[in-house]
Order: C-alpha cells, then structure tokens, then sequence
C-alpha cells in the first residue's frame, strides 16, 4: 500500500534521490540536469507550497507539491507537479499521487486544478492525467528544449475540482 504524508526535513535525501533522477534525462521537467541539491530542494519545498512523499516497502519513491497556480484573484486554480522514482514505475505511485493532491486541493479551498507545463513527449504522464480528468486546453510550441529531441510542445491541462 502507498503511504502518502506531508513532507519533513527527514525526507529531503530521499526527495533529493528522485529529484537528480527525473531532472538527469532533461526530457520532463525544465530544471537543468545539473542543478544543484539546495536550489531543487528549495524549489520543491518553498513555504508557498504544501509538498508530500509516496511510501512505498518503507522507501520514499515518489514526491509532490500543491500549491496556488497564481496570486490574488488567481488564487483559487491549484498547480501541481509530481516526481516519481524510476523504481516505483508502473506500481501506481503517479495515480496515488495525482489522486491524493486533487483530494488535497478540494480541501484547501481550491476550485479547479492546472498543470501549465507537460512536456508532449511525456506520453506517460500525458495518459495518467487525461485518465484523471485533466484536458489539454492550450499548446505551448516547441516551448522545451529537450535534452534529445530538441524543441518540443509543451502542453497546458486543466481539470474542475
């Protein structure tokens, strides 16, 4: 069973762990591949965000936050983003995830959730959230650089709460 919980200093090695992992490829996230433990961990972990870990066998593999996708009168849009360890690929750590943050949004007062960046080429993460209600609602194009196929569309989804 996935455990999912709020996130504690204890946690940072192994967010860290899968962090350095998923940025490496350069094919799903825009954070450099060489970014630096204390700028990702300062990123993920920012006080504006409500950031949580995936336990699964006693291991930390996955790790997400949620947050306002805007100020002021934007407020009431969640963003979220998600990382999972290659490890856990398959087990369902994505869905939990995806599952726990859109409970999680409702309760903090949120009214829809968007994702304002989904690399194109992310065919894996593009299928879980159109299984969970997400839409593609806009094209950013050739908006990443990926590492290997150079300038691809990123995608913006979106889903009522």
């Amino acid at each position: 069973m996935i455990e999912i919980r709020k996130v504690t200093e204890k946690d940072f090695v192994g967010i860290w762990e899968i962090i350095k992992e998923v940025i490496a490829s350069g094919d799903t996230y825009v954070f450099n591949p060489d970014s630096s433990r204390a700028s990702m961990l300062d990123y993920w972990c920012a006080p504006d965000k409500h950031t949580y870990v995936a336990i699964l066998d006693g291991s930390i593999v996955g790790t997400f936050f949620v947050k306002a996708n805007q100020p002021g009168l934007g407020s009431h849009v969640a963003n979220a983003g998600y990382m999972v360890s290659s490890a856990a690929g398959g087990k369902g750590v994505g869905k939990a995830m995806c599952e726990f943050s859109l409970d999680e949004a409702r309760r903090l007062g949120f009214k829809s959730m968007q994702f304002n960046f989904v690399v194109s080429s992310n065919e894996k993460a593009v299928s879980l959230w159109k299984k969970m209600g997400f839409e593609i609602i806009g094209v950013i194009p050739e908006g990443f650089n990926h590492i290997k196929n150079g300038p691809t569309d990123a995608y913006i989804m979106f889903r009522k709460l």
